[in-house]
Order: C-alpha cells, then structure tokens, then sequence
C-alpha cells in the first residue's frame, strides 16, 4: 500500500484547517489503495492556529504538527514539512479550504501515469483580483528566468513523487523556491483541472510585500538571467550613448549655431544613472543573498514537534 504524505503551511488558520484535514479524511477513506498522512506546518501565526493543530494531533497519530519559532513564509515552511515526509507520494495544498482536497484522486491518478510532479490547474479561479495578478506575474516569471513550459499551470496545489521531495531536500541554503527546485528536477511535469473554491473565512495572508518579495526570491536564486539582462541593457545604453554623441558633433559640424541643449543632457545623465543604479541593485541582491548564505541562515527553526513520529501503513 502507498502512503500519501500532505503537507500544509498554515498561517492565521485556527478556523479552516480542521475542515481541510476533516476533508483529506474522508477522501482517502474512499482511495483504499492509499494510507497517508497530514504533516501541518505553523508558520508562526498570530492567532490559535497551532492550538488547533495540537488538538488534530492528539485526536489523529498520523497528524504531525509542526511549530515555527518566526514566520519564514510558505516556501520554507513547506521545507521544514518536507523534512518530516514518509510517504511515497507527496501532496501540497492551502490551509484556506479553497484548494479541493476532495478532488486529490486527479493528482494521483496522473502520477501513477508517468508523470513525476503534478500541478492542479483552475479554470476558475475565486482569489482576488489582487491576487490574481500576482499569480500572473510569478508565471511569467517563472516562464521568462526558470524555463517552465508555456503551457504549465504551476499552483500551490501539486503533487510529486518521493524522489523529486529527496532532491528538493538537497538544498539546504537559505531562501528556497520551491517552482524552482521542481523545474530544475524533471520535465515529467504536467496539470490536472481541479475546481477553485470561495474564501469562507478570513483573507490572503500574502501582502504586497510578500509577494514582492517572492518574485525577487524568484528572480536571483534559480537564474543568472537578470545580470544577463542587465549587462545587455549597459551595452545598448553605451551603444546609444555612442551614437548620440557622434550625431551631437556631425549635428554642430553642419550647423554651427546649434545650441548645446542641457535638457538633453540632463536627461541623458538622469537615464544612464538610473540605469547604474538598477544594475548595481541587482547585482547588490546577489551578493547579498551569498553573504546570508554564507552566514549560514537558516531555512527555518522549530519551536515544537507534534507526533513526530506518524503511524505506519498497515
């Protein structure tokens, strides 16, 4: 018998986590093929959340309830749950109840075609308008830096083979991305159509900031793209720069009383500068990001472990 392994962070979930594990309950009670169990992450919430979590796992011994001692965000949470997974299939979902635990059959069912990492894809999406848009641009992101197929539908819903979760634990520094880690493990990826539920309770923990901030996770741990882009851009602003001083001397060659413009120039040095800046930002966030890895900072620090050790499959 298989053992399916769920892992949820959670994050201001006192009062929607219980009907998510209520619902991973009853659906793998009608998959008799599979045990599995429910590893739930506290990415330190400021509300009741692990309270509940504790009461779960003193009803269920194949729940493990994990406490972070500071909010590290979803990707390392889902890390430190990886950490803690027995099973053979790996199954990520939302702790909000909006993604359909119900409907986790389509996930397996397309893993045990073939494939290595399945994503659920909505047709109908019920997040805001907000949050729509920042789930746009991290696609397009992860299109453009991290090579992911045009056509894949990448979600925080998604299952995976043991061997993919053994291959994201190998990386150990600090910052995880998890589209990252799965793009540059297998192209056996594909997406199932799975239904997209209403917020019930509450609202998305992911702020602007987060979201910024995962885009730039995005941005400089999976790829060298951006310094590439940002040496193109330094040697178009030099060609152009070049150029215009050459038509700036024909210019006064041929028409001596051609004033010299300080606009023109003043845009020029505001351009170039403006330019500098971005590249030197970015290639700051680099070397940043070595320097934190080399202070080595962690992915995440337990507080508490709930039943570490989960039940066995019978």
């Amino acid at each position: 018998m298989k053992k399916v392994s769920f892992v949820i962070p959670c994050y201001r979930s006192e009062k929607t986590i219980e009907g998510v594990v209520r619902e991973i309950k009853e659906t793998m009670e009608t998959l008799s093929e599979y045990c599995y169990e429910i590893i739930l992450v506290n990415d330190c919430s400021p509300d009741d959340t692990f309270s509940v979590i504790t009461k779960l796992c003193r009803q269920n011994e194949n729940i493990c309830g994990i406490s972070l001692a500071k909010n590290f965000g979803q990707h390392s949470a889902l890390m430190a749950g990886f950490h803690y997974v027995t099973g053979d299939i790996l199954v990520c979902l939302d702790d909000d109840g909006q993604t359909p635990a119900n409907e986790v059959g389509k996930l397996l069912a397309e893993i045990e075609n073939g494939q290595d990492v399945v994503y659920a894809k909505y047709d109908h999406k019920k997040h805001s308008v907000f949050r729509n848009f920042g789930s746009a641009v991290n696609e397009k992101m992860a299109q453009f830096l991290l090579g992911k197929p045009k056509e894949l539908y990448v979600s925080s819903y998604f299952a995976a083979r043991r061997f993919i979760v053994d291959e994201m634990l190998r990386y150990d520094k600090s910052y995880p991305y998890i589209i990252g880690l799965v793009l540059r493990s297998t192209k056996r990826i594909s997406n199932v159509t799975v239904s997209h539920r209403e917020r019930e309770i509450g609202t998305s923990g992911y702020t602007l900031g987060k979201l910024v901030a995962l885009w730039m996770n995005g941005f400089t741990a999976f790829s060298v793209k951006p310094l590439r882009m940002a040496t193109g851009i330094g040697i178009l602003c030099a060609c152009a720069g070049f150029l215009y001083g050459i038509y700036t001397v024909i210019k006064k060659l041929v028409n001596p009383l051609v004033p010299i413009g300080f606009s023109s120039l003043m845009s020029a040095i505001m351009f170039i500068g403006g330019m500098i800046l971005f590249m030197l930002g970015m290639l700051g966030e680099y070397i940043g990001r070595m320097y934190i890895g080399m202070n080595n900072a962690p992915q995440y620090v337990i507080r508490e472990i709930v039943n570490e050790t989960n039940a066995e499959c019978e």
